[in-house]
Parts: C-alpha cells; sequence; structure tokens
C-alpha cells in the first residue's frame, strides 16, 4: 500500500517484467525516488516461464537485424548503449551460471529465478519499490507529471514509464493496457499480431500431421523474404519448433511457406549416391537415414511413390530433389497469443525518442519494451530488447 495519498515519486513504472525493473533499478541507482506497479501477484513471470524455466536471457550474437519494426533503425541506438556484454557482466557479477545452447542462446543452469531475483536485487540496493496486486485504473496529466488512480489509492510522479507488454499469453495477465495510455496521448498504434507461434492447418494434411505429432526434424523454411533452420516439429495442430515459430513472424494468411528438408545436405549428391551405392535398398530406408521412420514414411508419401533407388529414372529423381529442396505448403492460421511468446507491432516509434523512449506528444511520458513496435527473434533478443530500453529510459527519467 502507498504509504499515504500525498506520497509523490520521481518515477512510475507500469509493469513489473523484464523492461519495468531494468528501468527501476536504473532510475533509482541515478537517485530517483521510484516505484513499480503491476496488476499481477507475481513480479517476472514471463522471466520465470522463459526458456522452459532456464531463462533464456540473451544471445552472444544481437544485431538490429534480429528485430521487426516498421521503423528498422529504431531498436539501433538503445542496444549499443546496453548491449549484451552488459548484461551477461551483471550475470556473471551474481555468480549465475549459464551456458550455449545453440546459435548464441545463452540460459540459465540452474534456474530463471535466477535472473528475476538478480532484478529484484538490482531493485532492493538503490530502494525501487515494487507494489504488485495493484490496478491502474486511469492516468492523467497535471502540470508537472501525472497522477495515476489505482485500486491501492493514488500515486503522482513526474515521469512514467509504460513497461506493460504486449498481448502474448493473456493466462499471464497480459492485456492491451499499454494500448490504451499510447492512444490517450495520441500515439498510433501498428496493428498487432501473435509472434513466435506455431502454425495450424486443416484437412488432409492436418490429418497426415497428426500421425506425425511429436516427430521433428531440421529443415530451412522460407516466407517473406525470410528464412530459418532449425527444428521443425509435428503437433496435433500442426507444426511448431525454433523454425516455425521464427517464419510466423513474417507468415500473413494466405501466404505459403517452403521448406528444404535437408537444408545441410546437397540433396542431388546424397540421392546420386545412395543410388549408386544401395540400389537394392527402398526410398524410405534411404530417406531414415536422415529422419525418423516414420517421417520417412511420410516423405514417400509426399512424392508420391516408394521403390527400389535403382529403380528410380531421371525424372522421379528430379522429382524428389525438387519435394525435398522446395516442399510447399500452406498453414491456415497462427495459433494465437494463447501459446504467442511475444507480440507483433505495437506503439509506433515514429513519434517515440529512439535515445531516451520519451514520448513526443507527452513530456515525461515513456514506452519501453514489448509494448514498443520493436520484437525480437526466438533465442533471447526480446529480453535483450527488454534490458536495452529499460536501461536507456532508465538514464534519462
Amino acid at each position: 500500500m502507498p504509504e499515504n495519498d500525498s506520497i509523490h515519486y520521481d518515477v512510475v513504472i507500469i509493469g513489473a517484467g523484464a523492461a519495468g525493473l531494468m528501468c527501476a533499478a536504473t532510475a533509482a541507482g541515478r537517485g530517483k525516488n521510484t516505484i513499480v506497479l503491476d496488476h499481477a501477484n507475481k513480479m517476472a513471470k514471463k522471466v520465470l516461464m522463459s526458456g522452459g524455466g532456464k531463462c533464456n536471457f540473451t544471445n552472444m550474437y544481437v544485431e538490429p537485424e534480429n528485430f521487426l519494426s516498421q521503423n528498422p533503425h529504431f531498436c539501433k541506438s538503445a542496444l549499443s548503449r546496453y548491449t549484451q556484454w552488459d548484461f551477461i557482466s551483471l550475470v556473471d557479477k551474481y555468480g549465475i551460471e549459464y551456458y550455449e545452447k545453440e546459435l548464441g542462446q545463452l540460459f540459465c543452469k540452474q534456474s530463471s529465478k535466477e535472473i528475476r531475483d538478480l532484478l529484484l536485487n538490482e531493485c532492493q540496493k538503490v530502494n525501487a519499490r515494487i507494489q504488485l496486486k495493484c490496478d491502474v485504473l486511469s492516468v492523467k496529466p497535471v502540470q508537472d507529471g501525472f497522477t495515476i488512480d489505482t485500486s491501492l489509492g493514488q500515486y503522482k510522479c513526474n515521469s512514467l514509464i509504460i513497461a506493460t507488454g504486449g498481448l502474448s499469453i493473456p493466462t499471464m495477465g497480459a492485456s492491451g493496457f499499454g494500448y490504451q495510455i499510447a492512444e490517450q496521448f495520441g500515439h498510433k498504434i501498428v496493428e498487432t499480431g501473435a509472434g513466435l507461434t506455431p502454425l495450424t492447418f486443416k484437412g488432409k494434411l492436418l490429418q497426415q500431421f497428426i500421425e506425425l505429432a511429436g516427430n521433428s526434424a531440421r529443415c530451412r523454411v522460407s516466407c517473406g523474404g525470410q528464412s530459418f533452420t532449425n527444428a521443425v516439429l509435428f503437433t496435433h495442430k500442426g507444426l511448431s519448433g525454433p523454425a516455425i515459430l521464427q517464419i510466423s513472424n513474417y507468415w500473413k494468411k494466405g501466404d505459403y511457406l517452403e521448406v528444404n528438408w535437408m537444408p545441410d545436405l546437397d540433396i542431388d549428391e546424397w540421392l546420386s549416391k545412395g543410388i549408386s551405392q544401395r540400389p537394392e535398398a527402398l526410398l524410405r530406408t534411404l530417406l531414415a537415414t536422415e529422419f525418423s521412420q516414420t517421417i520417412a514414411n511420410f516423405i514417400c508419401r509426399l512424392i508420391g511413390f516408394d521403390k527400389k533407388l535403382k529403380q528410380i529414372d531421371h525424372k522421379e529423381k528430379l522429382h524428389i530433389i525438387n519435394l525435398l529442396e522446395n516442399w510447399r505448403i500452406f498453414p491456415d492460421d497462427v495459433e494465437g497469443y494463447r501459446v504467442a511468446e511475444v507480440t507483433l507491432g505495437g506503439v509506433d516509434t515514429s513519434e517515440i525518442s529512439s535515445k531516451t523512449f520519451e514520448s513526443q506528444r507527452q513530456s515525461g511520458l515513456y514506452f519501453i519494451g514489448e509494448v514498443l513496435d520493436v520484437t525480437g527473434h526466438l533465442g533471447g533478443f526480446n529480453f535483450q530488447w527488454a534490458w536495452a530500453s529499460g536501461y536507456a529510459a532508465g538514464q534519462y527519467v
């Protein structure tokens, strides 16, 4: 509870997630009287569930190209001022053990709670307060600041930071509150959508996927001029796995995906070698040297035949190569916000300072983290955006 209704804070941050807590620690570390408000009963819920409870807290290879936005330049300033190495240094200071899983992705060896505790400790040591179970009812601009009416009374501040995240995983308390505040002060919202989400299918293809559920293969998946090479997982609803989650950010309804089943091989050379060295083997037997037998059988059904390798003529060989290199499929939809890791779109960055994150429409109002139209790829990039944007705003509030 606030001590009394007359308490005035230099900084009020709405949202006790990764960006909000980083901003609180940074602002309070500069001597600003700071409080974080959140309607949830726990802080940093997404941190806790990230990476299967191990928290993929950053990536060793952060580049602006790893982020989607209508303004691809917006993220550059903050990412250059608080880098992945800065956060890794903070993790090292706390003695948190971590490991690289793949492609530069860094995970806690023990538990994501270690990152949550790091953020909490960083806030506590500079006296940044965190008030949970606090519903924000309204925000009003006043001379030299804002009044925030909440279920626990009224707060007043000079600087107000919106760090409320997006719409993904509503069971964890996600809401469109940040977008409502942005629109209240005249900001545009870039159309939002579920990002880093599985793709769903219908009809006969889905029936075949259901038979394959639980099987995975390393593929290159392409759409919208983008390609990602990683695991593709068959599910009871369609396709998931890292490559699918990545491409979902670029897929639009009606688009097709192109799948290369064997991105690390020269398929022509691989098939020719199989034909010459194992002429009596069936095609599905050769495919099973690279895939599970279930997937090998499925690919044979896609190809339309399964015969001895020595029986494959030139035209059939070209057909096999083409399907393995360029299997074209049409998803029906994304699985949606229920399982999406992030929200695409958000507060338009055209009227937000890329240096301070302050609104150019309302003095003292700031937006950081996922609520903005900046979305990272899978692999720790969205957390790095949270750290960088939170730090940047915390330097100026």
